[in-house]
């Protein structure tokens, strides 16, 4: 995937009036230019969801290569604040073309605490049944552009902070041959805290590493892993540990034999009955949500399993563990 060369300023935008869901004079935070971006999706699986690494910034293009089916009725592609299924996450920015209307139109939108705002709407689609496409989304400071072919198409003025949008998701009937992700125009200054772990050569991310749980966990808590598989990988383990370090629960994967299992405090192991998404220099996200009787888990965005624990033992546990053969960009409790 090369950098196209950018289409704006070009022609007359054209946008619809919509509220804002941002504090007034809120400003984006630019993020330090140390930051990995992940390298280009081929071919991916529609529905697709992904985690955007470093997550969204003024001066960050996001760019799709594929093609409309000639039978497509409408696609989307969400920028989301998260990759939860329960509760849905926001969506900052919800980009819909839709083709099996009497007038075709593109709709955009946010999502915000289960509620749809205000639809932007644009009366035409530059996107065509049959044929083959580069959609680029160019994020500003206070506004997306959006860009088919080399065309300027339409802005989208955002609703909600970009700095929460950490996950990409396409859906409905669109094939896509590649993702990418770019980063242009990069600032070094007024880094949050909360970034620190995307950097690079973080001696608290070395593996194998331990975080400690002061207050165990609870309902509603979630445990976010994110890193990138090695070249020649063995295995991956998240364990957590009470204050007597026994494990109540670990989670395993096994690159020999594929398999993704959760192993009890007596080693017996439970297959988990999911596609095993894990894959020698691709990137990846564990998710493990707390929830009353257990914890669920999902993997690069998508729910595989769960495992039960009583509330007792969950409030008990004090460490998380993390071994084998990955490299750790994010971990987050």
């Amino acid at each position: 995937l090369q950098p196209p060369s950018s289409p704006y300023p070009a022609g007359t935008e054209q946008t619809a009036p919509h509220p804002t869901l941002m504090s007034p004079g809120e400003k984006l935070d630019p993020l330090p230019d140390t930051f990995i971006l992940q390298p280009p999706v081929f071919h991916p699986v529609i529905p697709y969801v992904t985690t955007i690494f470093g997550g969204l910034r003024a001066g960050k293009m996001v760019m799709l290569q594929g093609a409309v089916p000639l039978n497509a009725r409408r696609f989307q592609v969400d920028f989301q604040c998260g990759c939860s299924l329960h509760p849905r996450p926001d969506i900052a920015i919800h980009f819909n073309p839709r083709f099996h209307t009497t007038k075709p139109h593109v709709i955009c939108n946010t999502l915000y605490r289960g509620c749809w705002q205000v639809e932007a709407r644009w009366p035409h689609v530059a996107l065509q049944r049959g044929a083959s496409f580069l959609l680029l989304f160019l994020f500003g400071n206070e506004e997306m552009k959006v860009s088919v072919n080399g065309q300027h198409f339409l802005h989208y003025r955002y609703r909600l902070p970009l700095s929460r949008v950490d996950t990409l998701g396409i859906f409905g009937d669109i094939s896509v041959t590649a993702v990418g992700f770019l980063n242009i125009n990069v600032s070094s200054s007024g880094a949050k805290a909360w970034v620190a772990p995307f950097l690079l050569r973080s001696p608290e991310l070395e593996v194998p590493c331990s975080h400690a749980l002061p207050q165990g966990l609870w309902p509603g808590q979630v445990i976010i892993v994110r890193g990138l598989v090695l070249p020649e990988p063995k295995d991956f383990t998240l364990s957590l540990r009470d204050e007597a370090a026994h494990v109540p629960v670990m989670l395993r994967a096994s690159f020999a034999d594929r398999t993704l299992a959760w192993v009890s405090r007596w080693g017996r192991k439970k297959l988990i009955l999911a596609p095993f998404l894990f894959y020698p220099q691709r990137f990846f996200e564990v998710l493990l949500l707390c929830q009353e009787g257990g914890l669920k888990l999902a993997l690069n965005g998508q729910g595989v399993g769960a495992t039960s624990l009583g509330q007792q033992v969950l409030e008990q546990l004090r460490e998380l563990r993390i071994s084998g053969s990955v490299q750790l960009y994010c971990v987050h409790y």
